[in-house]
């Protein structure tokens, strides 16, 4: 019988979980994502109340008493928003929150009702078809805000306007110099013309390789705040994407195609107000103001009038004498920028856009920002992105603000903005949220 071979004893190896990486210094990163699925934790749960009462409201017209197929229709649907938030979450890259919102709730929901028909569950199709608008809302709602929420590890380097931009970005923390610890952070904003030099070289080496995210600071402020640094904002930094090309043709469509839609709504509205302007201070009901519009063309802007004739001109002031009473509530929800549709049927307005202004406003604008004439290189519109963003502008200065959500509009024109702003603009009309 040959001999038994010996067992060689195994070398002392570490552990293979990659503790012993991080002990020979190693960094660990924190996980984003539970961290940030939270954010959609309270939308979440009213969409899925609001689904379970819609369903309900429909549910039981016939007096169905079946409450187990209820119980399973609403416990099913209630996954989509669930299901939605998380893969929105792990999706936390993407530009076009709304749109992508809107796919993977409608794909998700389309799956739920395809699994409730193949378990041959008695439904409503009318209550799953209600409740599909709420999912989509609300998850769109909470991912848009998770977009434009700061994040909290967040450094920036020091630089000549440091301290202008973190107040900014709501007091985010100036790291001291070039050797500075970077224990904790997560993303470092920089200025690209002061930090790519020798004297920072090191710094960016240790974030490149230990996995901090580089990030200039005006990225960063487009992305958390909605709007451009006005003063490094250049033409050459537009760059369009096809489908925002194709979107920019397609828009002149989908105005005339809106303002033809909405004809059966806004027509009888706006022959209420104009008989009632009419009743209270005479004719005419409508003024008509030249303002600046695309290329810098002038054109003539149709408006309802609000203020008692031959009182006009200026800006209005809280309790202004000069408005008609009750004109007041007309201007709140803005009827009297229905004219503005005849606007965009002569092409010379869209839906959403950069607002006109008054000819003595951007000759101010120009003289204190050269760059103001850039908001003209689209359409004006009756809504806009700073309007929903800023409000209204009191003097240049505001209006020169306004000017950085303008150029915002511009450099990232696309549907999933303009749905946005539509939004938004719904929201300030009956809530009077964001109006000034």
């Amino acid at each position: 019988m040959p001999p038994k071979r010996s067992r060689r004893t195994p070398p002392d190896y570490p552990a293979r979980n990659l503790s012993y990486v991080t002990k020979l210094g190693g960094r660990t990163r924190k996980y984003k994502f539970f961290r940030q699925l939270r954010t959609f934790r309270i939308p979440v749960l009213f969409a899925i109340l609001l689904q379970a009462l819609v369903y309900y409201s429909v549910f039981s017209r016939p007096g169905r008493s079946d409450w187990n197929n209820f119980a399973l229709a609403v416990g099913v649907i209630a996954l989509v928003p669930i299901i939605s938030a998380a893969v929105l979450t792990a999706l936390r890259r993407h530009e076009a929150p709304v749109v992508i919102s809107t796919l993977v709730c409608t794909a998700l929901f389309s799956v739920a009702v395809s699994a409730l028909s193949a378990l041959r569950v008695p439904v409503s199709y009318q209550g799953l078809a209600l409740c599909l608008p709420i999912a989509i809302i609300l998850t769109a709602y909470a991912n848009v805000r998770r977009h434009r929420q700061v994040d909290d590890n967040v450094a920036l380097a020091p630089f000549t306007r440091a301290e202008e931009i973190s107040q900014e970005l709501h007091g985010v923390p100036i790291l001291p110099g070039p050797e500075a610890e970077l224990e904790g952070t997560e993303v470092l904003l920089i200025d690209p013309l002061e930090h790519h030099s020798h004297v920072w070289s090191r710094l960016l080496a240790d974030c490149y390789l230990g996995g901090v995210e580089v990030m200039s600071w005006t990225r960063y402020l487009e992305e958390k705040r909605g709007r451009l640094d006005v003063t490094s904002f250049d033409t050459t930094h537009l760059s369009y994407s096809p489908s925002q090309l194709i979107y920019a043709r397609m828009k002149r469509f989908l105005d005339l195609g809106g303002a033809f839609v909405t004809l059966p709504l806004t027509v009888p509205i706006a022959l209420a107000v104009a008989a009632y302007i009419f009743l209270r201070d005479g004719g005419p009901v409508i003024f008509v103001q030249i303002r600046r519009g695309y290329g810098g063309r002038r054109f003539r802007m149709y408006k309802f009038r609000t203020m008692y004739k031959g009182t006009g001109g200026g800006s209005t002031a809280v309790g202004d004498s000069r408005i008609i009473p009750g004109c007041k509530l007309i201007r709140k929800l803005r009827f009297d920028e229905l004219p503005q549709i005849m606007n965009i049927i002569n092409g010379d307005m869209s839906l959403i856009g950069p607002r006109p202004v008054a000819e003595y406003v951007a000759r101010s604008s120009e003289a204190a920002e050269p760059k103001y004439a850039l908001r003209t290189l689209v359409l004006p519109g009756i809504t806009g992105w700073a309007q929903v963003s800023s409000g209204y502008a009191a003097n240049t200065r505001e209006e020169i603000e306004k000017l950085s959500y303008d150029l915002y509009y511009i450099k990232h024109l696309s549907l999933d903005l303009d749905l946005l702003v539509l939004f938004k603009t719904i929201r300030t009309v009956l809530l009077g949220h964001g109006a000034r």
